[in-house]
């Protein structure tokens, strides 16, 4: 971990930077994979899910008795927790539908705009390190809710060919309407395009390794829409004297965990918390099954010594974290400040695990930065948005000759001659009707 004590401003630029990694040879490799995934389809799933799943698939889509025995796996205790994590999701995300409200923008002239839900949308959960069934809540749940007609989830089976149960589980809960066993590349390009088995998708959702997100960006550039731009994720913790320095660590270690490039930053304006904050992590850390990774995570760490709150919101804002952690006695007064995060934690009491899984906030975020530009997931992100004009008689009379002058002066010919043809005709119509004759054959004899 980097200790930072009362860093200048030209050094913030370094202080807020993320773990970088050459990926030029992954690009290459990643569109090789989807080009051949591209022209050979089911065969080349097989042939991949041998390769790096290790499974040999008979059959890639999950069959009717599979989710069946993953009911009944599953425990009393983890099926609870998953009804009600959706519970709550659901309630969240229901509250996000929008009405539609036409307006007049000038007599005659109405405007208004339509959600409407994207047929085909695809969720990509990864399986690998820890097999992410809050994020099929995540991803499934609004989807069901904006009225997506078909919801495809893939994710990578293990070496016997079956699919985590408590994924499946969730599938259900969430009201995916179809699961496949595919995994990494294979699953995003087997969407993107779509296979003998696998249907093309129009919009890809959920996160994964670099070559999930490799894979999801090429698709994007020109075969399906993707939810966001993403990299390794990233909590910043901010806290002050009267901070339990344990619910802080707690909070820093359940971020590095997620994987070894993740990243966590403390942000503090109090000397005593510089003292003892590692020794208190260290203590948490010893006892933590993921050990290993968490401590390569941690080399990515940083904690950074700030002269006020107000500096300390200047930077954060600057870093824009996909998760933000305010715990201080004046938390409320920070999330005023807050410009650019993913998701905020406010107060002693509220962990970023709360979010990542049952308070019904989405968890699936933009990091690296995108949080200056990008929201979460959310019910809106399922839908498009539509707009809808109706011009009356009058509504063309009063705007028309507006609409002549901007297209003359763009020198769109047509698009000014769409409108007077209409507006001479209506001209006509209120002439005399031996007036309207000559004005129709003026120009025939």
């Amino acid at each position: 971990m980097t200790v930072y004590q009362y860093p200048t401003r030209d050094t913030w630029a370094e202080i807020i930077e993320r773990p970088t990694f050459d990926n030029s040879q992954l690009r290459s490799l990643v569109a090789k994979l989807l080009d051949d995934i591209r022209q050979e389809g089911d065969k080349m799933i097989r042939q991949l899910e041998a390769r790096f799943d290790h499974c040999e698939l008979a059959d890639i889509r999950v069959s009717n008795e599979e989710f069946d025995e993953a009911a009944k796996i599953i425990s009393e205790d983890l099926a609870f927790a998953i009804r009600q994590a959706a519970h709550n999701i659901s309630l969240f995300h229901e509250s996000q539908r929008s009405s539609s409200y036409k307006v007049e923008t000038q007599p005659g002239v109405t405007c208004w705009q339509k959600s409407i839900p994207i047929d085909r949308v695809g969720l990509y959960i990864p399986g690998g390190t820890a097999p992410l069934f809050s994020t099929v809540l995540m991803l499934g749940i609004p989807a069901r809710i904006a009225g997506c007609k078909k919801i495809v989830l893939c994710t990578p089976p293990n070496a016997e060919g079956k699919i985590n149960p408590a994924i499946l589980f969730a599938a259900q809960v969430a009201g995916v309407t179809e699961v496949y066993k595919c995994g990494g590349v294979q699953a995003i390009g087997a969407m993107a395009y779509g296979t003998e088995t696998v249907p093309k998708v129009y919009k890809i959702f959920g996160p994964g390794n670099q070559y999930v997100q490799m894979a999801k960006q090429l698709v994007s550039l020109r075969d399906v829409a993707i939810d966001m731009p993403a990299g390794p994720s990233e909590v910043a913790v901010i806290a002050d004297a009267s901070a339990n320095l344990e619910y802080v660590a707690s909070d820093f270690l359940s971020q590095s965990e997620h994987g070894a490039d993740s990243q966590s930053i403390l942000f503090t304006d109090s000397e005593e918390v510089v003292k003892r904050f590692e020794e208190v992590m260290n203590l948490q850390l010893e006892k933590l099954s993921r050990q290993a990774l968490t401590r390569h995570s941690l080399e990515y760490s940083k904690l950074v010594l700030l002269h006020d709150q107000q500096e300390i919101m200047e930077l954060v804002n600057e870093y824009a974290p996909e998760h933000l952690i305010i715990n201080t006695e004046n938390y409320e007064e920070l999330a005023d400040m807050v410009r650019n995060a993913g998701s905020v934690f406010l107060g002693p009491y509220s962990p970023e695990s709360a979010g990542d899984y049952a308070s019904g906030t989405n968890h699936t975020l933009p990091t690296n930065g995108y949080a200056k530009a990008y929201n979460g997931v959310n019910l809106d992100s399922y839908m498009r948005k539509v707009t809808f004009q109706h011009l009356t008689r009058e509504g063309l009379s009063g705007i028309g000759p507006i609409i002549e002058v901007m297209a003359e002066n763009e020198q769109l010919d047509a698009h000014k001659n769409a409108v007077t043809l209409r507006l001479q005709d209506m001209k006509n119509e209120r002439l005399p009707f031996v007036q309207r004759l000559k004005e129709t054959f003026k120009n025939t004899f």
